[in-house]
């Protein structure tokens, strides 16, 4: 059941207006319920496994905290996330392995037959095991106590909005708010319809948008050159960002209707003056979790210096697997390491720098180039790319025609489509300073409405219709 399909328009709807009904000590029990029902909706096994999953880590918490030794905290604790590391590792390895052994057959060098399998990975898999992993260290660190009401920590696990791709949330901010009484809200209920909005408008509006020509260049490179290539980087990292970031805000909205807060996953990015200050901004639920759960237990910067620059490395090339085992996304997170350590040592921590305004185009034409690797289907492809980003630029009029006749459309045409990116960017950067759907909201009626009903005929108008694309990072 995608966000942007009718089926979760009507799903919503009924949860909503049951949930308000429903006596508060009920409550979790329903909306686990429907977050069960969303889930399966897409495969029953699906259901069966995030079950089994809970299930262990309920377990083993328990244990953890029961635990009299260092020795048996260590082992239950290894019982509980070595598994769901081996489990998604198969699940991220078995396609691109697969995909090695046809290569190796077609070539005569494995005689066997064709491999004809596909290995689907889990929707929400990665998120959920996340989330599953971090509160098994939080015990295990006696930063929270185990939770004793199986029902409550199921809901932590599953909670609709969050399931398929995050925010991946944490169990002392979570548990607390699924146990508070809590009445009807206008307020919450109109907050979260509007950043639902938003969030819909980003995805509907831009993302899809964009994405026909992205995935039209990048699915077939061979056949493009030049500036068509430059503009289609720039709508990847567009579309790549509206997209993820339209779930979030889709997510989080939805969680608002129930009461429930979710962190901020996305703080503008891409006004970010380095490549760190991006990690900050984007995808932090993620990126903090990698900070607290692997950089940090690697020593962080409380090593020797080498150390420290290496555990950059190793949790950047981790983040990059956690995508995918395709050696774009490895060399997309070393690529991302590198430049972590490059700025590390331009600016070290203890030499404050100030920022300048060049900085900021920089950081997102570095961003763009490693966003390269990370749209391209193979390495030899984003090569290809990065080799004809120039080609006929000492020609300039030559250089603009050749990307119009690329891109398939007029002059006209490739300026309409940045104009909700227009709008975009001044949502960003408000946003730095205000929270801007509450400032919005205080406005005058006259100026409120027709706003709203304005970006409301845009999703309808400029999103596809009938159909329901997937959001990027459910295959993650």
């Amino acid at each position: 059941m995608l966000f942007n399909s009718i089926s979760f328009g009507i799903f919503l709807i009924i949860v909503f207006l049951l949930y308000y009904f429903i006596p508060h000590k009920y409550r979790w029990g329903f909306l686990l319920s429907a977050s069960y029902v969303f889930y399966v909706n897409l495969h029953l096994w699906y259901g069966i496994l995030l079950f089994l999953t809970t299930l262990l880590t309920y377990t083993l918490a328990l244990s953890l905290e029961k635990a009299q030794t260092a020795g048996q905290k260590k082992k239950a604790l290894l019982l509980g996330v070595l598994p769901l590391v081996l489990i998604l590792v198969f699940f991220k390895t078995a396609n691109p392995v697969i995909q090695h052994l046809n290569n190796m057959i077609s070539e005569g060098r494995l005689s066997l037959q064709p491999l004809t399998m596909t290995i689907l990975l889990p929707a929400g898999i990665s998120f959920y095991f996340f989330q599953s992993m971090g509160y098994l260290i939080d015990v295990y660190r006696g930063k929270i106590e185990a939770e004793k009401h199986f029902g409550y920590y199921a809901l932590f696990v599953s909670f609709f909005p969050q399931l398929l791709s995050g925010p991946i949330g944490r169990a002392d901010s979570l548990l607390p708010q699924y146990r508070k009484k809590r009445s009807f809200s206008y307020d919450n209920v109109t907050y979260g319809l509007k950043l639902m909005a938003w969030g819909y408008f980003k995805k509907l509006v831009i993302a899809d948008t964009f994405a026909i020509t992205v995935n039209k260049l990048f699915n077939n490179v061979h056949s493009y050159v030049g500036l068509a290539f430059i503009i289609a980087t720039v709508m990847f990292a567009i579309e790549i960002y509206c997209d993820f970031s339209g779930y979030s805000d889709i997510a989080i909205g939805c969680a608002r209707l129930f009461g429930i807060r979710l962190m901020t996953n996305f703080k503008s990015p891409y006004f970010s003056f380095s490549i760190k200050e991006f990690w900050s901004r984007w995808h932090i639920s993620l990126s903090t979790w990698f900070r607290d759960y692997v950089y940090i237990p690697l020593g962080g910067n409380r090593v020797p210096k080498w150390r420290h620059l290496l555990n950059l490395l190793l949790t950047f090339l981790v983040s990059g697997f956690w995508h995918g085992a395709s050696l774009t996304y490895v060399l997309w997170g070393g690529i991302h390491g590198l430049l972590q350590i490059v700025e590390t040592l331009l600016y070290p921590k203890n030499k404050p720098h100030k920022k300048h305004f060049w900085q900021l185009p920089l950081t997102f034409i570095l961003l763009c180039f490693t966003w390269i690797f990370f749209r391209a289907n193979s390495i030899d492809d984003a090569l290809w790319v990065i080799s004809r980003l120039f080609w006929d630029a000492s020609r300039p009029i030559n250089y603009l025609k050749t990307a119009v006749i690329c891109l398939d459309m007029s002059y006209v045409q490739l300026v309409a489509m940045w104009l909700p990116v227009l709008l975009l960017g001044i949502y960003d950067y408000l946003s730095l300073k205000y929270d801007v759907i509450r400032e919005f909201s205080k406005l005058k009626f006259f100026i409120r409405w027709p706003a709203y009903v304005l970006l409301l005929i845009a999703i309808i108008l400029f999103s596809p219709k009938g159909i329901a694309t997937e959001f990027i990072y459910f295959q993650f």
